[in-house]
């Protein structure tokens, strides 16, 4: 019984697709405190693990980067992204906040920093360097988004994908008429729903619509 509770009160982190030598140092960071399990996985592999809380994801992997947070928050929307790298700048660290990530840690940060940060994020708050922090609430709250609209940029798939949405497709048909897989669609979707600063489908053909986001039919 003591191990089942004790167990439950575990913290679960990943470091998704990680090399062996960071993972190392990452569990060295998190030796003491007994509550935090670390863990190594893929990308793929987050939605067999629904006790994973918290994901490390390196901002090395560039812009990249951004379509893997938001491919994470399809598939688990409960789970917290901490973006980690080495003196990212400010407008990164805003677009992995708009791709969904919960936070930013430099990994020169100290262990008691990053502990700090793994606690914030937990409990839903946002961890990122001051001066971007004031940069995110002044954009927010001067256009109730992160980027104006007319600084959004779309690739080809992501303008398909919204196109079909538009026409009422659903994330099946859509993946059917691209050729690609459904989960691959929802991550686009909720992508393209952070980037214009809405919370659902319906928001988003709304948004696309009145801001000529798409072609008239």
């Amino acid at each position: 019984m003591k191990a089942a509770v004790q167990k439950k009160a575990q913290t679960r982190i990943a470091i998704i697709e990680s090399d062996p030598l960071r993972l190392v140092g990452f569990r060295a960071l998190f030796d003491s405190e007994p509550d935090i399990e670390l863990i190594s996985a893929q990308l793929s592999e987050i939605c067999s693990h629904p006790e994973i809380q918290v994901a490390l994801l390196a901002s090395r992997n560039g812009e990249n980067l951004f379509d893997m947070i938001a491919s994470l928050k399809a598939a688990r929307p409960d789970l917290r992204v901490l973006v980690t790298g080495s003196v990212a700048d400010e407008e990164t660290i805003l677009k992995a906040l708009a791709a969904g990530a919960k936070g930013y840690v430099d990994e020169i940060a100290s262990p008691a920093e990053f502990i700090t940060a793994i606690r914030v994020v937990l409990q839903g708050s946002i961890w990122a360097p001051r001066r971007v922090l004031s940069m995110f609430v002044d954009r927010v709250t001067a256009s109730g988004r992160i980027f104006p609209a007319g600084r959004l940029s779309f690739t080809d798939r992501e303008h398909e994908v919204l196109e079909l949405l538009v026409a009422g497709r659903s994330n099946k048909e859509i993946g059917s008429a691209l050729g690609i897989e459904e989960r691959t669609v929802k991550a686009h979707v909720a992508k393209l729903m952070r980037k214009v600063g809405v919370q659902n489908r319906i928001a988003l053909s709304v948004h696309a619509i009145t801001h000529s986001l798409v072609a008239e039919r």
